[in-house]
């Protein structure tokens, strides 16, 4: 409880510098191009955490066994000279509706397992004058009509949960927005496996970033914190393209070699670091060398994530060899794998761009651990995971 809620000081401390600085693009990456003014958010979903940051006019919809209790918004390409921000009411389930927030500042709660029922949305200032906001949310299985400029979206009060948000800013006079395509990428009826790399980020990670986007894949990386200052760039990239930033540690440290107090200084201190570069926190670890005990496993509960293993381990460390990591995934590789692979390496990268198209091919979804646990019965805090069989 204590290291929860060391965490959402963090949070809390950022959010705060955001909303004093008055943009998100000091704290926080502008995940679009430069061009026409857009909204940017993410929603908080209970037993996971912060989601990664949604862009205008997409949804952005909890996973299947969780629900939205809390949402924070912002503007990305606000036009100079033009006063105004983005604002947000929330209705918390047993609550009713809170307080107005706006720019990044956090509505509803992440400290409770409660739910939002509906919610208001609104731009202020000259913004309104020249803007129109859409908003719906995902409610009883189906996304709600448009609502824009203030009104309600969802049914409040009677017992609904809202799982999803999308929000789009559009000219005066351009009407509503395109129908954005679902939310939900995975079919969960087809073979699906995790890639993770391990130890990065590195100068070899753009090149499998690349591929990835390339073939509408994603993966997880397990970076080591005292990296991440130098390819915050790189960082920033994952999450803008849907990857998972996950935690090896702080520096690579065993976790057998820690106390449990120890364990906890040292992840926190990965996540204040993830969430100054991109806003969002680990939602599982890796142990480094794969060292884990008892007393650790108790020590990961207590922080609030689980341990990630593998199913398969490509030793691209050792060989450095491309081709050797490719045969060794392509002969193995089953539906629900978890593979291990290390971005430190430019024989790394050599694979991974061919193992992504060839994996994609062959018919498998990559997906994030986390979305890999989400659709093969989830995962608890302190256990261990090497695979997420059908």
């Amino acid at each position: 409880m204590l290291m929860k809620h060391i965490r959402g000081i963090l949070i809390g401390m950022v959010s705060g510098m955001i909303a004093a600085a008055g943009t998100l693009a000091m704290s926080f990456p502008a995940l679009a191009a430069e061009g026409e003014m857009g909204a940017l958010y993410r929603v908080h979903e209970n037993g996971n955490g912060w989601s990664g940051f949604i862009k205008d006019n997409t949804y952005g919809q909890a996973a299947p066994d969780a629900y939205v209790t809390a949402m924070q918004a912002t503007l990305e390409n606000q036009p100079a000279g033009m006063s105004g921000t983005i604002a947000y009411q929330v209705n918390l389930s047993g609550s009713g509706w809170l307080d107005w927030q706006e720019n990044f500042s956090e509505a509803g709660t992440t400290a409770e397992p409660v739910p939002l029922e509906a919610i208001r949305v609104k731009l202020t200032g000259q913004l309104a004058e020249t803007y129109d906001l859409y908003y719906s949310v995902l409610q009883n299985g189906v996304w709600t009509e448009l609502s824009m400029n203030g009104d309600t979206a969802g049914v409040e009060g009677q017992g609904l949960r809202v799982d999803g948000i999308r929000i789009a800013v559009r000219k005066k006079g351009e009407g509503a927005p395109e129908e954005p395509e679902t939310g939900n990428r995975i079919d969960p009826s087809k073979p699906m496996i995790a890639l993770t790399f391990d130890d990065g980020p590195s100068t070899a990670t753009p090149r499998i970033l690349d591929s990835l986007e390339q073939n509408g894949a994603r993966a997880t990386f397990y970076m080591v914190g005292n990296r991440m200052h130098s390819y915050p760039d790189t960082v920033k990239r994952m999450v803008s393209l849907g990857c998972e930033p996950a935690s090896h540690t702080w520096d690579h440290t065993y976790l057998t070699r820690l106390s449990a107090e120890g364990i906890h200084q040292n992840l926190t201190r990965f996540d204040a670091e993830l969430e100054s570069i991109a806003g969002v926190r680990s939602r599982t670890m890796r142990p480094p060398g794969g060292y884990i005990s008892s007393a650790s496993k108790q020590a990961l509960g207590s922080y609030g994530v689980p341990a990630i293993m593998w199913s398969i381990d490509t030793l691209d460390w050792k060989t450095r060899n491309a081709q050797k990591t490719i045969d060794c995934v392509l002969s193995q590789v089953k539906d629900g794998d978890i593979i291990l692979m290390h971005d430190l390496y430019g024989t790394t990268a050599d694979a991974a761009v061919v193992l992504i198209p060839e994996l994609t091919k062959r018919g498998y979804q990559l997906v994030t651990v986390s979305e890999l646990a989400e659709y093969r019965g989830g995962m608890q805090p302190g256990q261990s995971y090497s695979r997420f069989r059908p």
